[in-house]
């Protein structure tokens, strides 16, 4: 077990959890019980528990989780248990096709283009009948939504430090449903975000499908669906064993759009050609590979400001990872940092105005905020007159002739290179005519 600590990075979670486990001795129960059964008291001594116990990505836990590979469940309304369970699982490679359908004209009270949580983006899917194609369905209808009660069911979970089971008992815990939609054959529970992650909580969809596995003949599937930049992923689970809370399958997986999302080479070689060189700002030089995430966060702070430990939060982001992307999304002018006590985040007026436009007329916005800068522009002209990208000696080269702000070891050089790298490639990466 581990008691090592950074106790200046530490959020507020990380600080009102040591203490807990300071205060129950609570590694030396585990490691002698194998658990430990913690209520929504005993948490809320430190503080709020609903600020306490939702994670949603493994990254979110509390640093002393993390060290000592540990997570929690709730068993009831209001307790938990905290041991090395496996809790989460990693999204699979997704397929790169998108397969377009039509918003039906009829609809005035939907705006497709405007899609800002999750409930909407539902709402979309369905009326487009993306989710009849996807559950291969018909006369789909959506059932059952919102906070309802488990009852009571058991299930084994897999321990992460060895190969044994636990044996949980859950009883009148509270869950919430995003959606559960039913057709002729089937009964689909999903769970619905609009945040890009790398895995998310098994638990999400698993105690849905275990309150209503017995309370239907039909088919019960379970759908994890994720909006973002116009592109609904979806992807099928199949828990192969009921009874087993990491038995689960991904038997299925679709991407599509109600938008036109054809891009070509021309498109973005006119972009290049009349784009206008900007001064680097005086903010770090990039270092967030994934663009996708950089317009994720900027869809997160269209509904309202948040500060670091809320994008630390609510993403699959550790604090150097929400300095990075965020820093990169000020650096592109899309995303501002407010000068107040305590630091936050907002869109730009720009970031607003390309959130506005529909999904090509986005594309291209985003495109030129990119290649605005010397090294990405340069970087992008050399691949479209060699047919290749550039080495990471020539990418290096290119960094060097573009006046970084601030960037000047080799090796930080080499570094960042690869953010270079990952933008252009996720620009060509975009041309699907």
């Amino acid at each position: 077990m581990k008691w090592c600590y950074e106790i200046m990075n530490e959020s507020k979670n990380d600080v009102a959890w040591r203490k807990i486990f300071e205060k129950y001795d609570l590694l030396e129960q585990i490691e002698q019980t194998g658990f430990f059964e913690i209520s929504a008291d005993q948490i809320r001594e430190f503080r709020e528990p609903r600020l306490m116990t939702k994670f949603d990505h493994r990254l979110n836990l509390p640093k002393i989780f993390l060290e000592n590979d540990l997570s929690i469940l709730p068993i009831t309304r209001g307790d938990y248990l905290v041991a090395h369970f496996k809790t989460y699982h990693k999204f699979e490679t997704e397929l790169d096709n998108v397969e377009n359908f039509s918003f039906p004209r009829h609809i005035q009270s939907l705006d497709a283009r405007n899609v800002f949580n999750e409930r909407i983006a539902l709402n979309v899917a369905l009326a487009s009948g993306i989710i009849a194609d996807f559950m291969e369905d018909e006369k789909i209808v959506l059932t059952a939504k919102g906070i309802m009660c488990t009852g009571k069911f058991n299930f084994e979970i897999n321990n992460v430090e060895s190969n044994s089971k636990y044996r949980v008992q859950v009883k009148n815990s509270q869950i919430e449903i995003d959606a559960a939609f039913e057709g002729i054959k089937k009964f689909a529970i999903v769970e619905a975000k609009r945040d890009i992650s790398e895995d998310f909580l098994i638990r999400q969809i698993y105690y849905p499908y275990r309150v209503w596995k017995d309370k239907l003949t039909k088919n019960i599937e379970t759908i994890f669906f994720v909006y973002s930049n116009g592109i609904y992923h979806l992807y099928k689970y199949k828990f192969e064993n009921p009874e087993h809370y990491n038995s689960l399958i991904l038997v299925k997986q679709k991407n599509y759009s109600v938008e036109d999302t054809r891009i070509t080479a021309e498109d973005i070689q006119k972009v290049l050609s009349e784009v206008q060189i900007s001064p680097e700002p005086e903010i770090p030089f990039p270092q967030a590979d994934k663009f996708e995430r950089i317009i994720n966060l900027c869809e997160l702070l269209s509904e309202k400001d948040l500060s670091k430990e809320d994008v630390t939060r609510e993403y699959d982001f550790d604090e150097k990872q929400t300095d990075y992307y965020t820093s990169a999304a000020r650096y592109l002018g899309l995303v501002e940092k407010k000068n107040s006590k305590n630091v936050s985040y907002g869109l730009s007026s720009l970031g607003e105005k390309i959130l506005s436009y529909n999904f090509k007329d986005r594309q291209l916005a985003y495109f030129k905020c990119i290649l605005s800068h010397e090294v990405f522009a340069k970087t992008l002209k050399r691949f479209f007159d060699s047919g290749a990208m550039p080495s990471k000696p020539e990418l290096v080269e290119i960094m060097k002739e573009s006046n970084l702000f601030n960037v000047k070891s080799d090796e930080t050089f080499v570094r960042r290179s690869s953010t270079v790298n990952s933008w252009i490639n996720w620009i060509v990466g975009l041309i699907n005519d």
